[in-house]
């Protein structure tokens, strides 16, 4: 059976990455599931 999930490495700006963190805690997530979340929203929003 396939993973649901992958590991993977990339490299965002500093100054992303802090408002990305703070994002996530405000919406009480981990940083991972928050840039997760995002992702999801724009597919989502940019195949209608």
């Amino acid at each position: 059976m396939k993973p649901l999930k992958e590991k993977v490495s990339i490299t965002l700006d500093e100054d992303v990455v802090c408002h990305i963190r703070e994002m996530a805690e405000e919406d009480d997530r981990s940083f991972s599931q928050y840039i997760n979340k995002i992702l999801k929203e724009h597919i989502n929003k940019s195949e209608k």
